[in-house]
């Protein structure tokens, strides 16, 4: 059984609290927390990424960036990257970590979630529903027997 997850980006600004609290909410007796492998540490979610997420009635309020931690990592069920890269360099940095990693798209398209850091606000749109669709079929997953909605 999954009991924790860590969802990985890069800046742990955009796409990561996103799946975090997509996570959380729908999987809401699993511990999901987020880290970035570039982390900007201490800054909050970006106001675009944030604003989108308003819009679809999730909150990014009171999130703080932080760096990716191998020894929290180690202690996560479930560690889910947004793009192949991210876990060719965790795994490059930290091989016993590789039987964890799986990418956050793994159930819809995996192929990768692209970053929309300054990229326009249309992008940000398109990489919130990639990323609600994908945390929707993890949430499938891993509890097969509820129904799940947002």
């Amino acid at each position: 059984m999954i009991a924790s997850i860590l969802v990985v980006c890069v800046g742990n600004i955009c796409r990561s609290p996103v799946g975090e609290r997509l996570l959380s909410k729908l999987l809401p007796a699993v511990h999901v927390t987020s880290s970035g492998i570039g982390a900007l540490v201490g800054a909050p979610a970006d106001s675009v990424a944030a604003e989108v997420a308003a819009e679809h009635a999730l909150s990014l309020e009171g999130h703080v960036a932080r760096a990716f931690d191998p020894e929290d990592a180690a202690q996560k069920d479930l560690i889910l990257v947004m793009e192949p890269g991210h876990k060719r360099e965790i795994v490059k940095q930290y091989p016993h970590l590789q039987g964890r990693i799986m990418l956050f798209d793994q159930w819809t398209t995996a192929t990768g979630i692209p970053d929309p850091y300054q990229k326009p606000r249309s992008i940000h749109g398109h990489v919130y529903t990639q990323i609600e669709a994908a945390a929707v079929a993890w949430a499938t997953r891993l509890n097969p027997h509820k129904e799940v909605t947002l």
